[in-house]
């Protein structure tokens, strides 16, 4: 069976500093560069057999520090982008709920569009779920490492699953370089498709 390993990427200053980074390209800080190496060695030990990530540098980075482990290269699939956050993009959250109350409200109460530019679940999720199907199909029954961001992830998976919104919600966020591990059981006899094994694995420290 095909094992999907949808992985966060490390800590960047946006992160750090309650900013909003959405397609921002944001670099991995020193710290985030730490947390790719160190989970990178765990995942290693999994055996990849691919390995694809978003384009935006924090994910690819994260990568590229598996790829010197394993000696595979990354594919590059744009479609794992984080959420566009529209206008929000680059701004502090703090300044955001001060300007835009009411969407922001939206957002936190997770409606599916809230405005402000703001990409809505129904795009991402089926972006997510393009983009992962393509890399659980470069490797069949073996195991994908997928390289994105918190928002899209959860998305993501929740697609996959054929989860609605309201259920993909209570999925808690990644922290940075931890993932979430499906598998594809439908090609068993009695297969129920992906199924959800694991969440928020990762180096107890990058919590």
């Amino acid at each position: 069976m095909t094992r999907l390993l949808v992985w966060r990427h490390g800590n960047t200053d946006y992160n750090a500093g309650g900013r909003v980074q959405g397609q921002t390209d944001a670099p991995l800080n020193a710290r985030g560069r730490d947390q790719a190496a160190e989970a990178a060695a765990l995942l290693a030990a999994l055996h990849p057999d691919v390995l694809v990530s978003s384009d935006l540098s924090r994910a690819h980075d994260t990568a590229s520090a598996l790829a010197s482990l394993t000696g595979l290269s990354v594919t590059v699939d744009p479609r794992l982008r984080e959420r566009h956050f529209g206008v929000w993009q680059g701004e502090l959250l703090t300044d955001i709920e001060t300007r835009h109350p009411t969407e922001y409200a939206r957002w936190r109460a997770g409606d599916p569009s809230p405005g402000c530019g703001i990409e809505s679940l129904d795009d991402l999720a089926k972006r997510m779920l393009d983009a992962l199907q393509d890399a659980a199909a470069l490797a069949p029954g073996g195991t994908v490492v997928v390289t994105t961001h918190g928002g899209a992830a959860r998305q993501g998976c929740g697609a996959l699953l054929g989860w609605p919104n309201e259920a993909t919600r209570t999925l808690g966020s990644l922290h940075n370089c931890h993932w979430t591990e499906l598998r594809d059981r439908s090609r068993r006899v009695g297969g129920t498709g992906w199924q959800l094994m694991a969440h928020n694995v990762g180096v107890l420290s990058h919590s």
